[in-house]
């Protein structure tokens, strides 16, 4: 999502803008920065914290590179970005410095670019290549990761509207909205006023403004918010599985994290549980592991299988991906 000026310096973590103007309740809020990503990467890409030091861990829970760092962030197209000090820069999965820290904010790569500022108090967002050089200069006070070809981006002034830029920074689809997501499988949640719709490429409605919230589309599903419960639609808007959750994310490896009763559990996409609802927070699985934790105000971050058995045992401060 865009507003990521704000949320690069609180959490390093463009997605939860999004989700952050959807979620009030006060644990969610403190566990959200503990998220995985959707760009399948090996699972080194689990950047965790321990002592108060990041790292990055393999499958089995071993770090492969040490905590060592005051932030971190997911690894995506090979590169991750890391924090040393106040500056932010990007690391390979050997741990060394593929671009030396000198942002005040830096997010990560995807479709060979990653969004990048400068400007301390007064941050402006531009894109840089695998070789640390702009090719989008800084100048937007929010911005996204490229996702087909494109970004949401946006500035202050006419009254914040977002619009999408392609690669040579040249707007596609004009700004107009009050929030916009990212392109997933050809389409994109935007905001006009409070309620969500669905984008195509050429900024043409596909499904149109009646949501309270909506994710992207995944596995072609996208959860979505009505009232004060959520459930899953297809592409044609139609509801697959009726709304009945406290908060759910999206589909991925064939389950959805759903949160039921106060606890969160995995349904398939039927809506049926596979694995009933137990866990403070759970997120999405990737390469067969989910991470879980347990915990309201400390929760331990582990990994389960798709049998909700630990693969890696609850011992995480945190965990992040973007």
């Amino acid at each position: 999502m865009v507003r990521l000026k704000n949320l690069f310096i609180v959490i390093f973590s463009l997605f939860f803008i999004f989700i952050i103007s959807a979620c009030e309740n006060n644990t969610f809020s403190k566990i959200k920065k503990k998220i995985s990503s959707i760009f399948g990467e090996d699972i080194i890409s689990f950047p965790v914290e321990q002592g108060g030091g990041w790292g990055f861990i393999d499958k089995t829970g071993k770090y492969v590179i040490q905590p060592q760092f005051e932030g971190a962030g997911r690894f995506s197209d090979g590169f991750a970005a890391v924090k040393i000090g106040d500056r932010w820069g990007f690391i390979d999965k050997t741990g060394d410095y593929v671009i030396n820290p000198q942002f005040d904010v830096a997010f990560l790569f995807h479709d060979g670019l990653a969004s990048v500022g400068l400007g301390g108090d007064k941050i402006k967002v531009g894109f840089i290549n695998k070789a640390g050089k702009y090719v989008i200069q800084p100048q937007f006070d929010d911005a996204g990761w490229f996702s087909d070809g494109l970004t949401a981006v946006g500035n202050k002034g006419n009254k914040r509207k977002v619009g999408f830029i392609d690669k040579t920074g040249k707007y596609v689809i004009q700004p107009q909205f009050d929030d916009a997501g990212w392109f997933s499988e050809g389409l994109a949640a935007v905001k006009v006023g409070n309620k969500y719709g669905y984008i195509d490429k050429t900024g043409k409605y596909v499904i149109q403004p009646q949501f309270e919230f909506a994710f992207w589309f995944s596995e072609g599903l996208a959860a979505v918010k009505s009232g004060e419960k959520y459930g899953f639609i297809d592409k044609t808007g139609k509801y697959v599985i009726e709304p009945q959750f406290d908060f759910e994310f999206w589909f991925s490896e064939g389950l959805a994290a759903v949160k039921s009763g106060g606890k969160y559990g995995f349904i398939d996409k039927t809506g049926k549980f596979v694995i009933d609802p137990q866990f403070d927070i759970a997120f999405w699985y990737e390469n067969g592991l989910a991470p879980v934790g347990v915990g309201r105000d400390k929760a331990k971050i582990g990994f389960i299988n798709k049998a909700g058995k630990y693969v890696i045992n609850p011992q995480f401060d945190d965990i992040k991906v973007f």
